[in-house]
């Protein structure tokens, strides 16, 4: 009996500390342009997003591997709060994701959140 439910408080604290299933943003995304896909997994105790696939002939500074979306935590019903590395320069932004049915939402911001730019993704797996 002790067993059980040591294992039960166990198995509570895991679903706990992950994040909902309805709000389920791990897994392989195609971005809208269709040139890159990121994986976002688990690391650590949030979410991290690293590019797994870089359409052939695409010129990017961006090299699959890297990790390009990392300490996401949720903030809300299916949207979350990360920091988004950018491979074009270099530097790292304050994020937002959003996701609504099959499709993901990315929005970084500069400048106080003057100047923003979306992507917009499409489950791959």
């Amino acid at each position: 009996m002790i067993s059980r439910t040591i294992l039960g408080l166990a198995f509570g604290a895991a679903m706990a500390a992950s994040p909902a299933l309805a709000d389920d943003i791990t897994g392989t995304w195609l971005r809208e342009s269709g040139q890159s896909k990121v994986k976002f997994a688990p690391c650590g105790s949030a979410i991290c997003g690293n590019i797994v696939w870089i359409k052939a002939g695409v010129d990017t500074p961006a090299k699959v591997g890297q990790r390009l979306f990392f300490d996401i935590k949720p903030i809300g019903p299916s949207t979350w709060s990360a920091n988004y590395a950018n491979p074009d320069d270099g530097k790292t932004y304050a994020a937002k994701i959003s996701l609504s049915g099959g499709t993901l939402t990315t929005e970084g911001c500069a400048l106080g959140g003057m100047i923003c730019r979306s992507s917009t993704w499409t489950r791959a797996n």
